[in-house]
């Protein structure tokens, strides 16, 4: 196999396991095979090793102790809770630019908000909201946030994404401009709302497009939805319980 230059080996066998999980031709207790896997990539088993490390990390594979390696729970529930946290993080990173109101900051946001209204091409869109996100975190976030954003960021693909073009764009851009005029001005708590409920929107799509592809039995993403909708109609004095 060629050599991928600008990649990292172990970034490539992250990416196999986890399209894997996405196109359902790898389903949660799969055990992952890692000298197969460095095989069909065409590299040793140590940068897939180094993968599936980070795959613990994060919480997509378990390594019970001299049993191998195996895929974790993956269903609606996980994608929610996936993105509810990376919500969380991103909204303090959001919220503390709306605190400090970097100039420099400020007009770079306002021009790439102005490169997605214009961003015809989903790809261009995707890589536009990706420079926002990151412009944010170089300029406010301290690196122990932006290691834990990064976590989250990379679990879907840029191709998965593009597959969910025609949904993500039409609510993501005015949440977008909505997020820049919180920054601007100076509301850290709108600017953390506006982050959580489109990262919240998002997990909606990623279920929606899972279920699509057969990754999440229909039965199963209907069941978890009556079971959240319950769970919010449970009155205050209950839900400490």
């Amino acid at each position: 196999m060629p050599k991928r230059y600008g990649v990292k080996d172990k970034d490539v066998a992250v990416a196999h396991i986890v399209s894997g999980l996405l196109d359902g031709s790898l389903r949660p207790g799969d055990r992952i095979d890692r000298t197969e896997i460095a095989g069909k990539l065409g590299m040793s088993r140590v940068p897939v090793q180094e993968a599936v490390n980070q795959l613990e990390r994060d919480g997509i594979v378990a390594i019970p102790y001299h049993r191998g390696v195996f895929l974790e729970r993956f269903d609606a529930e996980v994608v929610e809770e996936h993105y509810e946290v990376y919500g969380m993080l991103s909204g303090i990173a959001s919220a503390r630019a709306a605190t400090r109101r970097p100039a420099e900051l400020l007009t770079r946001l306002r021009d790439l908000v102005i490169q997605m209204s214009g961003a015809d091409d989903p790809e261009v869109f995707e890589n536009v909201v990706w420079e926002f996100r990151r412009a944010i975190n170089q300029a406010v976030a301290g690196p122990r946030l932006r290691a834990a954003i990064s976590t989250f960021q990379g679990f879907m693909p840029t191709a998965f994404w593009l597959a969910c073009a025609g949904q993500q764009r039409e609510y993501m851009l005015p949440m977008y401009v909505e997020e820049l005029d919180a920054i601007e001005h100076g509301d850290p708590d709108r600017a953390r709302a506006v982050v959580v409920g489109r990262t919240a929107r998002m997990a909606v799509t990623v279920i929606e497009e899972l279920r699509r592809r057969g990754v999440f039995d229909r039965s199963e993403t209907d069941r978890h939805e009556i079971d959240r909708d319950s769970s919010d109609r449970t009155p205050e004095r209950n839900r400490h319980a």
